[in-house]
């Protein structure tokens, strides 16, 4: 008598607690995760896409499960998720709902920035303690009141690469800083209600990115505007718009670092331009998982035939385990090592697990489509949008795939301060 073969478990982690060796705080959040997204990321991310509407039923239910706090520390009332466990929670999320998973992103990182990663830098005592006095403002915004935070970092030039200061600029005023400028691709516009916002100090009269400021701004203070029109090919529900500051007044408690912390964060803890990655993680395993299913005859949605007794099927499906377990490995080794003041080698390893990632997961999306046919790409189902959203990767500011293959070239073959003279 046959006995049937055990279900396939696409929604198992997608890193395994036992063989990765998660913590329990990260076993505890990514099972968490990748059940809050599977009964309410999953079911509305159609929506959102199709739409380009941002993801506003999800963020109100994010904030009544403790997501919006996951990286505030747990003595000041958050989840107190390091650097790893929201890596690993974001992925999760990302294989559910690509546009909410980036978004998150730009908020958690206000929280993450000034969080973990700032008690890690050098201040004085006094410094210190204002830094924690102001960001405990912010996050009581968070907790409390479920208020939510971006990011926007693009300008259309060099600064968001870190090559030249950002052109947004704040000058010191009596009461705080007057701020002024322009960002593009800022995820979360015209529905954050603070935007975190990289500008120059330049009260003396220069620019320079040792002068970088990081700032909260309000979405109602007055001279700010959202502008542009949003219909992108993928990442649909992020609905970053151009945000607009013309002499906009904010006050000196909406520093999230204290002056000169951000250039020092960047140079020291570089990894912290790394959590851009996770979504595309959780993007790589959803294609892989799609297609799983689909062969399988097991995708909602679509009959219950099986295609998975053909060898072309079957080796497709070999390949794109062998690339999705490379770039897991790959991935995870570079967050488990990050942190302060990070070796060559693993500032290097960071920069190929970013390009691996963000490369590989549309790699990934794109076997799939060829594997599952033309029935794949109809937009019921969620391959075709998986394929779109992951498109978008290679494309993200500070660390493009491009940018990420010059410095490994050139860091590797040079070391710092050699020249060919």
């Amino acid at each position: 008598m046959d006995h049937p073969l055990p279900t396939a478990t696409p929604d198992a982690p997608i890193f395994d607690p036992r063989a990765f060796r998660l913590t329990a705080l990260e076993t505890e959040l990514t099972a968490r995760a990748r059940e809050f997204g599977a009964r309410v990321l999953a079911p509305r991310a159609a929506r959102w896409d199709r739409e380009a509407s941002f993801p506003v039923d999800n963020y109100r239910d994010m904030h009544a499960a403790g997501w919006l706090g996951i990286c505030i520390p747990g003595m000041e009332g958050g989840l107190g998720a390091d650097f790893r466990a929201y890596c690993l929670a974001a992925a999760e999320f990302g294989r559910f709902c690509g546009a909410t998973a980036l978004t998150w992103n730009m908020h958690v990182c206000s929280t993450l920035w000034t969080g973990l990663l700032t008690d890690d830098l050098e201040m004085d005592e006094a410094m210190r303690a204002a830094h924690q006095a102001n960001r405990a403002i912010h996050y009581r915004r968070i907790l409390a009141d479920g208020a939510i935070y971006s990011q926007p970092f693009s300008e259309g030039g060099a600064a968001a690469a870190g090559a030249v200061a950002f052109g947004t600029t704040a000058r010191r005023v009596e009461g705080g800083f007057l701020v002024n400028g322009k960002k593009i691709f800022a995820s979360l516009s015209g529905h954050a209600n603070q935007y975190g916002v990289l500008c120059t100090d330049v009260t003396d009269g220069t620019a320079s990115r040792r002068n970088t400021l990081y700032l909260a701004v309000p979405a109602d203070a007055p001279g700010v505007s959202v502008a542009g029109e949003w219909d992108p090919l993928g990442m649909r529900g992020t609905v970053s718009r151009n945000l607009l500051f013309q002499d906009v007044l904010v006050p000196e408690s909406a520093a999230l670092m204290p002056p000169g912390l951000y250039f020092q964060a960047a140079m020291r803890w570089p990894h912290m331009f790394l959590t851009l990655s996770p979504t595309y993680m959780g993007l790589a395993q959803a294609a892989f998982d799609f297609t799983v299913r689909y062969l399988r005859g097991e995708q909602p949605g679509t009959p219950p035939v099986k295609r998975r007794m053909y060898p072309t099927k079957q080796i497709a499906v070999a390949e794109m385990r062998v690339m999705l377990e490379q770039t897991k490995a790959l991935w995870f080794q570079a967050i488990s090592e990050a942190g302060p003041d990070p070796s060559k080698e693993s500032m290097l390893r960071a920069l190929a697990a970013q390009n691996t990632v963000m490369e590989n997961a549309n790699a990934i999306a794109t076997k799939a489509v060829r594997t599952c046919g033309g029935q794949a790409m109809l937009k019921s189902l969620p391959l075709e949008r998986i394929y779109r959203d992951s498109r978008c990767g290679s494309l993200m500011l500070p660390w493009t795939a491009e940018l990420c293959v010059d410095r490994i070239g050139r860091d590797t073959l040079y070391e710092r301060g050699e020249t060919d003279q």
